[in-house]
């Protein structure tokens, strides 16, 4: 009976009900699921496809062209559309909901017997199509909590747990996609890709039914390019934050070289599950603690922190190498510490940003705002994952390349890697995030927009106080 009761409870002063919540967390089970496949598996997949890295990796950034154009236009449609339904958000939600399941299992159907210039053109078309549909999804998810409440406590509560409920979704693909394409069983990608789209759909489908869209304005902003810009350069918080993420997300390659990292430096592809499970404990009590963190202390404070310490850690990892195995499991469950909270609260700065814009333009250009967060996650996979193929593609990195439809295959083939190939692919899949984690501490010292203030923004925005009280009451002149 108090389980039941704590399902229901709602504190005081939310605006949200329990299973509106648990809905909202569930949609990015599945989103992240999707999110993760490409970032981790798609350039283990091309490199296995027998595709020339160098070319993979130009037609990622080149896909990424069409990119900027397409979420840049969606923003400002998102910002002018208006169904009968009088529904903001949830129309969108409902159409990506279908789409994005099916681009991403056509992404992993590239025919296995099509010469490489078909299967750089099948590719790019789905890397294109399902980049399309993946907007369609991202900014409406992100920007219905603006809608769901004013509330920014509660605002940041489900934008923390959330990133939790993505994690579940993360462990799945982690755990059913390594599995299913390790050596010991050597499924197909286009296998892992369908039971990935599935599990998306099951848990994307109960927002459709629950999410409440309580503060939805009635009269929609009228968007030319010229007001779009000038409502981003004013924005200046929004710009410091995502060029500092752009460094550290597109420098982030651990993830797509991990399944090399674990076949040729560790004998396994299930080794990468090993360390993973180590690290899911003390990741998931981090993980749940960032709420109670989040009440104690400024986020950008805490994710400053966090920074420092993957740095450091990294560092460490690096210097020490991978014939330690030990030493290397305790560093690596160490260093997930960190990097947990940072997953759990990176995408909790773009409601505030889009307050602050708000307040400081008199625009509510929210649909721009979360279009800047979906294009900058999209840029930095598609780079991080082009960065990787790039690097192991280079002639001086003496990585050799074979056509294989799984790692089973590739054991067959008793296919070895150079010395010096290998300590490229340490570097890179330790280093390089470091050095990227680095840079982005350095950009996010300028971020100064506090917790405090932007509840105040909040308030002023959506009427509780006036302009007067609310500049007299900000802790500094924005």
């Amino acid at each position: 009976m108090k389980l039941l009761e704590k399902l229901k409870y709602t504190p005081d002063g939310w605006e949200t009900t329990p299973f509106e919540r648990k809905s909202y967390y569930l949609y990015f089970a599945g989103q992240n699921a999707i999110y993760f496949l490409l970032a981790n598996y798609l350039t283990t997949y091309l490199m296995l496809a027998g595709i020339d890295p160098l070319k993979s990796s130009l037609v990622m950034v080149v896909v990424k062209v069409w990119d900027a154009i397409n979420d840049a236009i969606f923003g400002a449609i998102f910002d002018s559309v208006k169904f009968k339904s009088g529904k903001k958000y949830l129309p969108w939600l409902k159409i990506s909901t279908v789409l994005i399941p099916i681009t991403t299992v056509l992404l992993f159907c590239i025919p296995a017997n099509a010469s490489e210039n078909i299967k750089l053109a099948w590719f790019a078309v789905a890397y294109i199509l399902w980049d399309s549909a993946y907007t369609l999804c991202d900014v409406p998810i992100y920007g219905s909590i603006t809608a769901m409440t004013r509330n920014l406590t509660e605002r940041s509560s489900m934008l923390s747990y959330k990133s939790i409920w993505a994690g579940v979704g993360i462990a799945f693909i982690t755990l059913a996609g390594t599995v299913l394409v390790s050596e010991h069983i050597g499924a197909s990608y286009s296998v892992v890709a369908t039971a990935t789209a599935v599990f998306a759909i099951i848990t994307m489908l109960p927002v459709l039914k629950t999410l409440k869209e309580r503060h939805v304005p009635d009269a929609e902003e009228s968007f030319t390019l010229r007001k779009m810009f000038n409502y981003l350069f004013k924005n200046k918080y929004l710009l410091i934050y995502y060029f500092g993420y752009f460094f550290y997300s597109a420098a982030n390659i651990s993830g797509s070289l991990k399944l090399f990292v674990s076949y040729y430096m560790f004998n396994d592809t299930l080794f990468s599950l090993v360390v993973d499970a180590c690290g899911t404990v003390p990741s998931l009590i981090a993980s749940l603690l960032v709420p109670a963190m989040l009440r104690k202390i400024d986020k950008m404070k805490l994710y400053r922190i966090c920074c420092v310490l993957m740095v450091a850690l990294s560092l460490v990892m690096w210097v020490i190498g991978y014939n330690n195995l030990i030493l290397h499991i305790v560093l690596y469950v160490i260093r997930s510490i960190p990097l947990s909270i940072i997953g759990v609260i990176m995408f909790i700065f773009t409601p505030d940003c889009a307050e602050y814009g708000k307040f400081k333009t008199g625009i509510d250009a929210k649909g721009i705002t979360f279009s800047i967060q979906t294009f900058m996650v999209k840029l930095t996979a598609a780079v991080s994952g082009a960065m990787g193929m790039f690097i192991l593609g280079l002639k001086s990195t003496g990585w050799k390349t074979v056509e294989v439809g799984s790692f089973k295959e590739l054991q067959e083939l008793g296919v070895q890697q150079s010395e010096h190939a290998l300590d490229v692919l340490w570097f890179s899949y330790v280093m390089i995030p470091a050095i990227g984690c680095l840079l982005a501490y350095i950009i996010w010292k300028f971020y100064r927009l506090n917790d405090k203030d932007v509840q105040i923004m909040t308030d002023c925005n959506t009427g509780k106080i006036t302009r007067e009280e609310a500049e007299g009451a900000l802790s500094r002149k924005y």
